[in-house]
């Protein structure tokens, strides 16, 4: 007796839009799973009630190495991580440490008072605290029973 197995057409255009997709990531992204982004640095973006706050990993950066810029919606982040090469006799088996300039922008995710914003550096890491502006804030209104 043999076995009848029903012919599913959708199976086969989803395992064709899974190719597809491993096409463009594997387009986008670097040799060796580095992403795109690789040498920019990491960055947590989180709001509370009134304010949205970054925070950024910059190992071994100065405050003053940092340029930080809002424009509208958009915050930006400028800097260079310096190489500090104590001598030219090495080899690496593997390095991982980034070097060079980098530029990261982000899109805020709400309305923001730019004017107000404050940036404070401490054990490498920048957090960057910018208060809603107050249209967006939420507001509470008292209900009054008769």
């Amino acid at each position: 007796m043999s076995n009848l197995i029903r012919w599913e057409p959708l199976s086969e255009m989803v395992s064709l839009r899974e190719a597809m997709d491993r096409l463009f990531d594997d387009a986008y992204t670097r040799p060796g799973g580095m992403p795109a982004g690789f040498g920019a640095p990491v960055l947590d973006l989180y709001q509370t009630k009134d304010q949205v706050v970054v925070r950024a990993s910059l190992p071994g950066m100065k405050s003053d190495e940092v340029e930080i810029a809002i424009t509208g919606d958009l915050l930006s982040l400028k800097g260079e991580f310096k190489d500090k090469q104590e001598s030219q006799d090495k080899t690496y088996h593997l390095r991982e440490s980034r070097y060079g300039a980098f530029e990261r922008t982000l899109r805020l995710p709400t309305e923001v008072e730019s004017d107000k914003a404050k940036a404070e550096f401490e054990d490498g890491v920048l957090t960057i605290t910018l208060p809603k502006a107050e249209a967006v804030r939420p507001k509470t209104i008292t209900v009054k029973a008769k």
